[in-house]
């Protein structure tokens, strides 16, 4: 292969090896990753729900949405109005964020995108929140990416950590080191991308907030979901000798264009 590259020129080579290689295509499969369909603010499976995504209603998940609130300093309502829960007697008892809304200059801000966003207090009837995918290829490695930050429920003191564990089927992995939450805290927001090698076509994608031993009251807080499964030729994985043949194509147009600087190079007198 490399020897013919060196024969062809740089623009020929290059045509040869784009028509040769396998065409690569990404796909989101997470429907709502955004949570921006959701009921309200509020405590999910108790008053409010998120389209696409399940939990297990308490005692088996604390889980809350927490929407977008133009005009405040964070520019969310999660320091402001709240989100109702199953202990809240009216309207004066949501559960907030410590944030600008709440007395604490700690950054609390929106979500990257801008929108919606959900949290869970892993230290308080933890349980995971999840979603069925399907149109997954086993054995080829799929990337899930997320936001994710640390902050803390208002009303409590003292420092914690927040952080995810992420499973597509059997497989589990934990977004690493854990976010430190400082007493009236925020992290600020992290992006995580973690690849995963489903043996299914359809599994279950869910995120379990962690618990840690100093923790108090911490909620982990999660948003911009993404599954992308990459598929070649309409998901037909190619040979191996396929990818050495442009790994050796890539080699050769280096060599190709290391020529040509040689050639045009003047000879000293």
């Amino acid at each position: 292969m490399v020897s013919t590259l060196r024969s062809l020129s740089t623009g020929t080579a290059l045509l040869l090896l784009l028509t040769s290689a396998p065409a690569l295509a990404v796909t989101n499969l997470v429907a709502d990753g955004d949570f921006e369909t959701n009921g309200g603010n509020g405590e999910l499976g108790v008053n409010t729900s998120v389209a696409d995504w399940t939990v297990t209603p308490y005692p088996s998940s604390y889980f809350f949405v927490w929407n977008a609130a133009p005009g405040t300093t964070s520019g969310t309502s999660a320091d402001h109005a709240g989100a109702q829960s199953i202990f809240s007697t009216s309207p004066t008892n949501p559960v907030k964020l410590w944030g600008p809304g709440t007395g604490s200059n700690n950054g609390l801000t929106v979500s990257p995108n801008g929108g919606a966003f959900i949290g869970s207090s892993p230290a308080f009837h933890n349980g995971p929140i999840s979603q069925t995918i399907t149109g997954l290829t086993p054995g080829v490695a799929t990337i899930v990416s997320f936001d994710y930050a640390g902050a803390q429920q208002t009303g409590f003191s003292g420092p914690s950590q927040a952080g995810w564990a992420v499973s597509l089927g059997s497989q589990t992995i934990d977004t690493a080191p854990a976010l430190t939450v400082g007493s009236h805290g925020f992290s600020g927001w992290k992006t995580a991308t973690l690849t995963f090698m489903p043996t299914s076509s359809t599994e279950t994608l869910s995120f379990l907030s962690n618990r840690q031993a100093t923790d108090v009251q911490s909620f982990a807080l999660l948003d911009s979901v993404e599954v992308n499964s990459v598929s070649v030729h309409r998901g037909v994985i190619p040979e191996p000798s396929t990818w050495a043949m442009m790994a050796l194509g890539f080699v050769g147009l280096g060599f190709v264009g290391f020529r040509q600087t040689r050639r045009a190079k003047p000879r000293a007198a």
